[in-house]
C-alpha cells in the first residue's frame, strides 16, 4: 500500500477556489487591504479602490476600528478583570490579535474566535498561539444562527460560559441587515451569557457622510455582500437592557482615546464608526 498523499485534482483546486471566493471581492480581504495588508487578491483591491474613490477616508475607518478593538479589549481586561472573550466575526488575523492584547494584561485569559468564513480558517493557526497560562480556540459557526453558534462554542471552544465573558461584535453587524434580524441575533447571543458579561460593538454609520456610504453599500451589494450601515440611535438599540459604560455609544476614535492608539485628530466623518461597551447585570 502506498504512503503517498493523494494528489489534488483540477476539480479539487476549482472547488477550493470557489470556496474561498477568489474570483470575486471579499469583505474580509477588502478590509485587510484598507489596513495595508497583503492577504488580498487583485479582485479585492479593485473593489476596495472603487470604495476609496467614493470615500478616501475608508482607510481611516478601518484603522479606527482596529484601534478600538484593541482599546476596548484592553479596557475590559485591565479595568474590569474580564478573563474570557468571545470574538465573533474574527476576520483575517492581523497582529496583534485580540488574544495577544488581552493576554498581555491577563496572561491566563481565554479567548475563543468564531467565524464561518473559510478564508479565516486558512489563517486560524495564528489565532491559536496562546500564552502558556491561557488558552485560545477557533470554531466555525455562523452568527445568523446564534443558538447553534453558542452550542459549538460550548462544545469546542475554550470558554466557560457559566462565567462572565466579553462578547465582541466588532465591524460585524453592518453585514447583518434587518431582514436577517440583527437585533434578535444580538439578543440571542447576550441572553444566555452569565451576569457580569460585557457586549462590545463597533458599527459603521452614515450619520456624517450619507451619500458616500450609500455608494459604498452599492459597491458591496453588487459584489454579493449586503452592507447596512446604521445611525447612532440604531446602534444604541443593540444595547437595550444592558448597562452602557461611559462614554456610551460614541464615535469610535473618541471612545477612551489613548496616545498613539490609532487615528485621533480626525473628523467624525473620517471615523464614520460608532462604538460602545455595555455590561449585563
Amino acid at each position: 500500500m502506498s504512503d503517498e498523499l493523494p494528489q489534488a485534482t483540477a476539480d479539487d483546486e476549482a472547488d477550493e477556489a470557489d470556496r474561498l471566493r477568489q474570483d470575486m471581492p471579499h469583505s474580509a480581504r477588502m478590509y485587510d487591504y484598507f489596513l495595508g495588508g497583503n492577504t488580498n487578491y487583485a479582485v479585492d483591491r479593485d473593489a476596495a479602490e472603487e470604495v476609496i474613490r467614493f470615500f478616501p477616508a475608508v482607510r481611516t475607518v478601518a484603522r479606527v476600528n482596529r484601534a478600538f478593538v484593541h482599546r476596548s479589549a484592553r479596557f475590559l481586561a485591565r479595568e474590569h478583570g474580564v478573563r474570557q472573550f468571545l470574538d465573533i466575526g474574527t476576520g483575517i488575523p492581523t497582529a496583534p490579535n485580540l488574544h495577544e492584547v488581552v493576554q498581555d494584561e491577563i496572561a491566563a485569559a481565554r479567548i475563543t474566535y468564531v467565524d464561518n468564513d473559510p478564508i479565516v480558517l486558512v489563517y486560524a493557526d495564528s489565532l491559536l498561539r496562546s500564552s502558556p497560562e491561557g488558552a485560545t480556540g477557533y470554531v466555525e459557526a455562523d452568527v445568523r444562527d446564534p443558538a447553534h453558534l453558542l452550542d459549538v462554542v460550548r462544545e469546542h471552544g475554550c470558554l466557560d460560559l457559566t462565567q462572565p465573558v466579553g462578547l465582541s461584535l466588532n465591524a460585524l453587524l453592518h453585514f447583518v441587515p434587518d431582514e436577517l434580524d440583527a437585533y434578535g441575533v444580538v439578543n440571542s447571543l447576550v441572553e444566555p451569557l452569565a451576569p457580569g458579561s460585557y457586549l462590545t460593538i463597533s458599527h459603521c454609520t452614515p450619520d456624517f457622510a450619507p451619500d458616500e456610504w450609500a455608494r459604498i453599500a452599492a459597491v458591496y451589494g453588487k459584489n454579493g455582500t449586503a452592507l447596512q450601515v446604521r445611525t447612532r440611535a440604531e446602534v444604541l438599540a443593540f444595547f437595550e437592557g444592558l448597562e452602557l459604560l461611559a462614554p456610551g455609544v460614541e464615535v469610535a476614535h473618541r471612545w477612551h482615546p489613548e496616545p498613539a492608539s490609532g487615528p485621533s485628530l480626525i473628523s467624525d466623518a473620517e471615523s464614520s464608526l460608532y462604538a460602545g461597551v455595555a455590561r449585563k447585570s
